[in-house]
Protein backbone atom coordinates (compact mmCIF):
# COMPACT_ATOMS: atom_id res chain seq x y z
CA UNK A 1 0.00 0.00 0.00
CA UNK A 2 1.55 3.40 -1.20
CA UNK A 3 1.54 6.10 1.42
CA UNK A 4 0.69 9.12 -0.66
CA UNK A 5 1.28 11.07 2.31
CA UNK A 6 4.66 10.25 2.61
CA UNK A 7 7.08 13.55 3.35
CA UNK A 8 9.25 14.04 0.20
CA UNK A 9 12.80 14.40 1.89
CA UNK A 10 12.62 10.51 1.72
CA UNK A 11 12.18 10.03 -1.43
CA UNK A 12 15.06 9.01 -3.83
CA UNK A 13 17.24 12.14 -4.53
CA UNK A 14 15.69 14.48 -2.16
CA UNK A 15 16.97 14.08 1.37
CA UNK A 16 17.14 16.88 3.79
CA UNK A 17 19.51 19.33 1.64
CA UNK A 18 16.65 19.65 -0.65
CA UNK A 19 13.38 19.62 1.14
CA UNK A 20 13.45 23.35 1.38
CA UNK A 21 13.41 24.04 -1.80
CA UNK A 22 10.71 21.99 -2.77
CA UNK A 23 9.02 23.31 -0.08
CA UNK A 24 9.19 26.85 -1.89
CA UNK A 25 7.35 24.90 -4.78
CA UNK A 26 4.70 23.70 -2.80
CA UNK A 27 5.62 20.22 -2.52
CA UNK A 28 5.86 18.58 0.48
CA UNK A 29 4.40 14.80 0.31
CA UNK A 30 4.29 11.66 -2.64
CA UNK A 31 1.57 12.83 -3.79
CA UNK A 32 2.66 16.74 -4.36
CA UNK A 33 5.61 15.60 -6.60
CA UNK A 34 3.24 13.09 -9.01
CA UNK A 35 0.82 15.91 -8.97
CA UNK A 36 3.80 18.73 -9.51
CA UNK A 37 2.58 18.75 -13.72
CA UNK A 38 5.29 20.52 -16.30
CA UNK A 39 4.42 23.80 -17.59
CA UNK A 40 5.78 22.92 -21.03
CA UNK A 41 7.35 20.75 -23.36
CA UNK A 42 10.14 20.42 -25.59
CA UNK A 43 10.43 18.40 -28.12
CA UNK A 44 13.87 16.80 -28.53
CA UNK A 45 13.35 13.82 -30.48
CA UNK A 46 12.44 15.39 -33.98
CA UNK A 47 15.97 15.31 -35.10
CA UNK A 48 16.58 17.51 -38.28
CA UNK A 49 19.70 17.81 -40.87
CA UNK A 50 22.13 21.09 -40.07
CA UNK A 51 21.10 22.05 -43.50
CA UNK A 52 17.24 22.63 -42.35
CA UNK A 53 17.90 24.28 -39.16
CA UNK A 54 16.60 27.75 -39.12
CA UNK A 55 17.56 31.13 -36.99
CA UNK A 56 15.88 31.40 -33.79
CA UNK A 57 14.60 27.45 -33.65
CA UNK A 58 14.79 25.57 -30.71
CA UNK A 59 15.65 22.26 -32.49
CA UNK A 60 17.69 19.27 -32.11
CA UNK A 61 20.43 17.51 -34.70
CA UNK A 62 22.83 14.60 -34.84
CA UNK A 63 26.37 15.77 -35.32
CA UNK A 64 29.69 14.27 -35.63
CA UNK A 65 32.84 15.84 -34.03
CA UNK A 66 35.18 16.93 -36.51
CA UNK A 67 37.70 19.62 -34.30
CA UNK A 68 38.94 19.70 -31.16
CA UNK A 69 37.32 21.97 -28.23
CA UNK A 70 38.92 25.37 -28.55
CA UNK A 71 39.45 27.22 -25.36
CA UNK A 72 39.81 30.95 -25.64
CA UNK A 73 39.67 33.13 -22.09
CA UNK A 74 38.34 36.39 -23.10
CA UNK A 75 38.78 37.90 -19.54
CA UNK A 76 38.98 37.24 -16.21
CA UNK A 77 35.70 35.07 -15.40
CA UNK A 78 34.55 34.62 -18.67
CA UNK A 79 35.87 31.46 -20.92
CA UNK A 80 34.38 30.44 -23.80
CA UNK A 81 34.79 26.62 -25.73
CA UNK A 82 34.08 26.32 -29.15
CA UNK A 83 33.38 23.18 -31.05
CA UNK A 84 32.46 22.26 -34.63
CA UNK A 85 30.20 18.93 -35.75
CA UNK A 86 28.91 18.50 -38.60
CA UNK A 87 26.74 15.79 -40.91
CA UNK A 88 26.56 15.05 -44.66
CA UNK A 89 24.68 18.43 -45.37
CA UNK A 90 26.89 21.30 -43.41
CA UNK A 91 28.59 22.05 -40.75
CA UNK A 92 27.90 23.62 -36.94
CA UNK A 93 29.67 26.23 -34.59
CA UNK A 94 28.82 24.83 -31.00
CA UNK A 95 29.50 27.12 -28.35
CA UNK A 96 29.88 27.15 -24.01
CA UNK A 97 30.32 29.49 -21.62
CA UNK A 98 32.72 29.07 -18.08
CA UNK A 99 32.50 25.17 -18.73
CA UNK A 100 36.07 23.73 -18.40
CA UNK A 101 34.21 20.03 -17.55
CA UNK A 102 33.75 20.11 -21.37
CA UNK A 103 37.03 20.69 -22.08
CA UNK A 104 38.05 16.96 -22.70
CA UNK A 105 35.06 15.27 -23.14
CA UNK A 106 34.48 15.04 -26.96
CA UNK A 107 36.61 13.17 -29.28
CA UNK A 108 36.79 13.63 -33.17
CA UNK A 109 34.40 11.01 -34.92
CA UNK A 110 31.95 10.85 -31.37
CA UNK A 111 28.57 11.30 -32.86
CA UNK A 112 26.49 13.09 -30.42
CA UNK A 113 22.44 14.74 -30.41
CA UNK A 114 22.44 18.41 -29.60
CA UNK A 115 19.74 20.18 -28.34
CA UNK A 116 19.40 24.54 -28.65
CA UNK A 117 18.78 27.95 -30.27
CA UNK A 118 20.17 27.97 -33.63
CA UNK A 119 21.66 31.92 -33.78
CA UNK A 120 23.20 33.55 -36.49
CA UNK A 121 22.57 33.63 -40.01
CA UNK A 122 22.30 31.24 -42.89
CA UNK A 123 25.70 31.52 -43.98
CA UNK A 124 27.19 30.97 -40.61
CA UNK A 125 25.04 28.87 -37.96
CA UNK A 126 26.20 28.81 -34.24
CA UNK A 127 24.24 26.97 -31.11
CA UNK A 128 25.33 28.11 -27.85
CA UNK A 129 24.79 26.09 -24.58
CA UNK A 130 23.96 23.05 -26.25
CA UNK A 131 21.95 19.72 -24.19
CA UNK A 132 23.42 16.85 -25.60
CA UNK A 133 23.78 13.18 -25.64
CA UNK A 134 26.08 10.44 -27.14
CA UNK A 135 23.96 9.26 -29.85
CA UNK A 136 21.97 5.89 -28.15
CA UNK A 137 21.79 7.33 -24.69
CA UNK A 138 18.98 9.70 -25.21
CA UNK A 139 19.01 11.13 -20.83
CA UNK A 140 18.48 14.84 -22.17
CA UNK A 141 17.66 14.67 -25.89
CA UNK A 142 15.53 12.49 -28.38
CA UNK A 143 12.08 12.42 -26.35
CA UNK A 144 10.04 14.83 -25.44
CA UNK A 145 11.38 16.27 -22.01
CA UNK A 146 8.84 18.15 -19.46
CA UNK A 147 9.81 21.87 -18.44
CA UNK A 148 8.95 22.36 -14.36
CA UNK A 149 8.30 25.69 -12.81
CA UNK A 150 11.48 25.74 -10.70
CA UNK A 151 13.20 27.65 -7.97
CA UNK A 152 16.92 28.55 -7.47
CA UNK A 153 18.61 26.10 -6.16
CA UNK A 154 16.82 23.65 -7.81
CA UNK A 155 17.69 22.40 -11.65
CA UNK A 156 15.25 20.69 -14.41
CA UNK A 157 17.16 17.80 -14.35
CA UNK A 158 17.29 17.35 -10.33
CA UNK A 159 13.57 17.92 -10.62
CA UNK A 160 12.70 15.42 -13.06
CA UNK A 161 15.12 12.87 -11.79
CA UNK A 162 13.24 13.25 -8.56
CA UNK A 163 9.51 13.07 -10.07
CA UNK A 164 10.79 9.66 -11.84
CA UNK A 165 11.75 7.95 -8.55
CA UNK A 166 8.38 9.54 -7.20
CA UNK A 167 6.23 7.49 -9.77
CA UNK A 168 8.32 4.68 -9.72
CA UNK A 169 6.54 4.28 -6.28
CA UNK A 170 3.19 5.10 -7.54
CA UNK A 171 3.11 3.72 -10.63
CA UNK A 172 -0.28 1.11 -11.00
CA UNK A 173 -1.38 1.74 -7.43
CA UNK A 174 -3.52 4.94 -7.94
CA UNK A 175 -6.50 4.67 -7.18
CA UNK A 176 -9.39 5.74 -10.34
CA UNK A 177 -11.83 7.96 -9.02
CA UNK A 178 -13.57 7.54 -12.35
CA UNK A 179 -15.34 3.89 -12.65
CA UNK A 180 -14.53 2.10 -15.50
CA UNK A 181 -17.95 2.58 -17.04
CA UNK A 182 -17.45 6.35 -17.51
CA UNK A 183 -13.62 6.29 -18.75
CA UNK A 184 -14.65 3.78 -21.66
CA UNK A 185 -17.98 6.19 -22.20
CA UNK A 186 -15.63 9.30 -22.66
CA UNK A 187 -12.80 7.08 -23.65
CA UNK A 188 -10.26 8.37 -20.99
CA UNK A 189 -6.91 6.41 -20.25
CA UNK A 190 -6.66 5.32 -16.57
CA UNK A 191 -5.42 7.76 -13.61
CA UNK A 192 -1.88 5.72 -13.89
CA UNK A 193 -1.41 6.05 -17.29
CA UNK A 194 -2.58 10.09 -17.31
CA UNK A 195 -0.26 10.64 -14.28
CA UNK A 196 3.01 9.13 -16.15
CA UNK A 197 2.09 10.38 -19.80
CA UNK A 198 1.63 13.98 -18.29
CA UNK A 199 5.02 13.92 -17.09
CA UNK A 200 7.00 11.99 -19.42
CA UNK A 201 4.90 11.31 -22.82
CA UNK A 202 6.17 9.38 -25.47
CA UNK A 203 4.46 11.08 -27.69
CA UNK A 204 2.55 14.34 -27.57
CA UNK A 205 -0.67 12.78 -28.39
CA UNK A 206 -0.09 10.86 -25.22
CA UNK A 207 -0.02 14.40 -23.32
CA UNK A 208 -3.01 15.40 -25.10
CA UNK A 209 -4.67 12.45 -23.48
CA UNK A 210 -3.33 12.92 -20.31
CA UNK A 211 -4.33 16.49 -19.81
CA UNK A 212 -7.86 15.50 -20.97
CA UNK A 213 -8.58 12.67 -18.61
CA UNK A 214 -7.25 14.94 -15.51
CA UNK A 215 -8.86 17.65 -16.79
CA UNK A 216 -11.98 16.00 -17.06
CA UNK A 217 -11.94 14.75 -13.71
CA UNK A 218 -11.31 18.03 -11.30
CA UNK A 219 -13.85 19.32 -13.86
CA UNK A 220 -16.25 16.79 -12.47
CA UNK A 221 -15.06 17.06 -9.13
CA UNK A 222 -16.10 21.28 -9.35
CA UNK A 223 -19.17 20.53 -10.69
CA UNK A 224 -20.36 17.57 -8.25
CA UNK A 225 -19.44 20.14 -5.28
CA UNK A 226 -21.44 22.69 -6.61
CA UNK A 227 -24.60 20.94 -7.07
CA UNK A 228 -23.58 19.50 -3.48
CA UNK A 229 -23.76 23.27 -2.43
CA UNK A 230 -26.77 23.77 -4.34
CA UNK A 231 -28.39 21.09 -2.82
CA UNK A 232 -27.50 21.91 0.71
CA UNK A 233 -28.43 25.79 0.07
CA UNK A 234 -31.88 24.53 -1.46
CA UNK A 235 -32.23 22.51 1.90
CA UNK A 236 -31.15 24.66 4.32
CA UNK A 237 -31.75 28.10 2.86
CA UNK A 238 -34.76 29.99 3.12
CA UNK A 239 -35.52 32.25 0.01
CA UNK A 240 -37.77 35.20 -0.62
CA UNK A 241 -40.62 33.85 -2.49
CA UNK A 242 -41.67 37.13 -4.50
CA UNK A 243 -45.10 37.41 -6.34
CA UNK A 244 -45.92 36.71 -9.93
CA UNK A 245 -48.20 39.08 -10.48
CA UNK A 246 -46.25 42.60 -9.93
CA UNK A 247 -46.52 44.39 -13.04
CA UNK A 248 -43.31 42.97 -14.47
CA UNK A 249 -45.36 42.90 -18.28
CA UNK A 250 -46.20 46.36 -17.85
CA UNK A 251 -42.16 47.07 -17.95
CA UNK A 252 -41.54 44.77 -20.65
CA UNK A 253 -44.42 46.41 -22.79
CA UNK A 254 -42.81 49.57 -22.86
CA UNK A 255 -39.45 48.83 -23.74
CA UNK A 256 -38.98 50.45 -27.35
CA UNK A 257 -38.06 46.45 -28.60
CA UNK A 258 -39.51 43.50 -27.91
CA UNK A 259 -37.60 40.87 -26.06
CA UNK A 260 -35.92 38.11 -28.41
CA UNK A 261 -36.74 34.41 -27.63
CA UNK A 262 -33.90 33.67 -25.91
CA UNK A 263 -34.25 36.75 -23.58
CA UNK A 264 -37.84 35.26 -22.73
CA UNK A 265 -36.59 32.21 -22.17
CA UNK A 266 -34.23 33.16 -19.74
CA UNK A 267 -36.71 35.38 -17.58
CA UNK A 268 -39.32 33.05 -17.60
CA UNK A 269 -36.81 30.57 -15.66
CA UNK A 270 -35.67 33.80 -13.19
CA UNK A 271 -39.01 34.64 -12.42
CA UNK A 272 -39.66 31.31 -11.41
CA UNK A 273 -37.07 30.84 -9.16
CA UNK A 274 -37.74 34.30 -7.72
CA UNK A 275 -41.40 32.74 -7.40
CA UNK A 276 -40.05 29.71 -5.48
CA UNK A 277 -39.00 30.22 -1.55
CA UNK A 278 -35.61 29.05 -1.60
CA UNK A 279 -32.71 30.68 -2.61
CA UNK A 280 -31.82 31.52 -6.50
CA UNK A 281 -28.28 30.40 -7.82
CA UNK A 282 -28.05 31.49 -10.96
CA UNK A 283 -25.56 33.06 -13.96
CA UNK A 284 -26.71 34.64 -16.39
CA UNK A 285 -23.99 34.10 -19.30
CA UNK A 286 -23.55 35.45 -23.35
CA UNK A 287 -21.88 37.20 -25.87
CA UNK A 288 -21.78 41.30 -25.55
CA UNK A 289 -25.05 42.82 -26.83
CA UNK A 290 -26.92 39.72 -26.17
CA UNK A 291 -29.37 41.84 -23.99
CA UNK A 292 -28.12 40.33 -20.46
CA UNK A 293 -28.85 43.59 -19.10
CA UNK A 294 -32.15 43.97 -19.16
CA UNK A 295 -33.07 40.42 -18.02
CA UNK A 296 -30.86 41.35 -15.02
CA UNK A 297 -32.80 45.28 -14.72
CA UNK A 298 -36.29 42.99 -14.88
CA UNK A 299 -34.98 41.09 -12.06
CA UNK A 300 -34.49 43.85 -10.00
CA UNK A 301 -37.86 45.75 -10.66
CA UNK A 302 -39.57 42.92 -9.48
CA UNK A 303 -37.74 42.65 -6.55
CA UNK A 304 -37.96 46.30 -6.04
CA UNK A 305 -41.51 45.71 -6.76
CA UNK A 306 -42.31 43.01 -3.86
CA UNK A 307 -40.42 45.57 -0.99
CA UNK A 308 -36.94 44.94 -1.75
CA UNK A 309 -33.58 47.54 -2.52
Amino acid sequence: MVDFNQDIQYIKGVGPARVELLHKLGIYTLEDIVTYFPREYEDRGNIKKIIELMPNELVAFRGKVVSRMVETRIRPGMTIYKLIVSDDTGRMMLTWFNQAYLKNMFHIGDEYIFFGKVTGNFGKLEMQSAIFDKVGENKNTGKIIPIYPLTQGITQNILRKIIENALELVRGNMMDALPADMLEKYHLCDINKAINDIHFPVKLEDFEKARYRIAFEELLVMQLALLLLKKKGNVQARGISFDKDDGIDELINSLPYSLTNAQNKVWAEIENDMIRATSMNRLVQGDVGSGKTVVAMMAMYKAVKNGYQ
